[in-house]
């Protein structure tokens, strides 16, 4: 279900107060045995709430998670499942050859990799990207990794799932420029190695090889694109998995009051949030509101997840912000109303990177691809 505005402003006030507001924290490292058997840090070894050193010395690892940590953050699951589009290795195969068929573009140069590089972490580290023609978009390229949880689709959430986004793409004239669905499927029947590859994925269908299918596959290909790294490892209890520093980015990520917008297991990516909800902050994209026409959506955004954020930049909708150091600082003042000291900034950051995962080996190497006839 999607949220609203306004239930995305209700959402971040009862975040905010049940973060600020008297709330059991999280168990500090202090508040445990280490990992290895040795004695905790004292008091005023600890990182104190600021995420500023009383020593310059953090412990070694960060221990395990607490509780309402775990609550908090969730765990991911190996794929993302949909009722409607069940996934089958047959459809996964296939959408991974979609995924980085070029010729599936008006001059047979641009593939969804083009875009959304899979050994990339799945962008293509350019503010906006270059359509078919060599023209750039409007706003700079999501991830496509994990995208399959969110609540929505693009920047301003125009379309529900990676099934109705994958149609989008192929039919903007800025990118691969096609003219509908119908030469989408002319093209891939242009191509005799795909008959035999729908018909697998499609079994039963009299003409497998169609638009809908073509989306289908591609978002069943997406729906494995999950990744877990270090941070899961400390969620599910290995407490070394962390260093002391980056547990004290992840006290100062909730105390901050980040975790507002960027809550469960993929740090984001299941509300909207208007940017510049304290401090304005001025861009010219109407975000949500040229999709739905209405003033309260003014210069709202999908909030994208921070997993492998490190390696996604850079950042914003229009791609603006090139450092994480200087975004964590635009997001703590435009939308907490918050300044950071370097050092929270560097702790935070820190803690920012422990959320890069392992991208799937099987699925960053380009696939044999049908050959054209003849």
């Amino acid at each position: 279900m999607r949220l609203t505005p306004m239930t995305a402003v209700s959402v971040l006030a009862m975040a905010l107060f049940s973060v600020g507001c008297g709330s059991e924290k999280p168990d500090s490292d202090a508040d445990k045995a280490n990992t290895d058997g040795s004695t905790p840090h004292a008091e005023s070894d600890k990182p104190d709430a600021s995420g500023e050193k009383s020593n310059g010395e953090y412990a070694d690892a960060a221990g395990p998670p607490s509780e309402q940590v775990k609550s908090m953050f969730g765990g991911v699951k190996a794929e993302i499942i949909s009722a409607k589009n069940p996934i089958t290795p047959a459809k996964v195969e296939l959408g991974r050859m979609l995924y980085y068929d070029d010729r599936i573009s008006a001059n047979g140069t641009i593939s969804c990799n083009s875009c959304h590089k899979l050994d990339n972490y799945g962008v293509d580290s350019l503010p906006t990207s270059p359509g078919h023609d060599g023209t750039l978009g409007g706003r700079n390229s999501p991830t496509v990794y994990n995208a399959a949880a969110h609540v929505a689709q693009f920047w301003d959430g125009r379309e529900a799932d990676v099934e109705a986004q994958a149609k989008g793409p192929v039919l903007n004239p800025v990118e691969h420029g096609l003219e509908d669905g119908a030469q989408v499927e002319e093209i891939i029947k242009s191509i005799p190695g795909y008959a035999p590859l729908f018909a697998e994925a499609f079994p039963g269908e009299e003409d497998p090889i169609t638009f809908d299918n073509f989306a289908r596959a591609i978002g069943a290909f997406e729906r494995k694109l999950v990744t877990k790294g270090r941070w899961d490892s400390w969620l599910a209890g290995e407490g070394a998995a962390l260093t002391g520093q980056e547990k004290a980015g992840l006290d100062l990520f909730i105390e901050t009051g980040c975790v507002t917008c960027h809550m469960g297991p993929y740090f984001g990516g299941s509300i909207y949030q208007k940017l510049g909800a304290i401090e304005p902050f001025h861009t010219a994209d109407m975000g949500r509101f040229a999709v739905t026409q209405n003033e309260a959506e003014m210069n709202f955004f999908k909030v994208p997840g921070l997993r492998n954020v490190a390696e996604t930049g850079p950042y914003l909708h229009d791609g603006s912000v090139g450092s994480l150091e200087e975004m964590v600082t635009i997001m703590a003042k435009h939308q907490l109303g918050k300044e950071l000291t370097t050092a929270q900034v560097t702790d935070m950051v820190a803690f920012l990177k422990s959320l890069t995962g392992k991208i799937p080996d099987e699925y960053i190497k380009r696939p044999m691809l049908p050959e054209d006839e003849g």
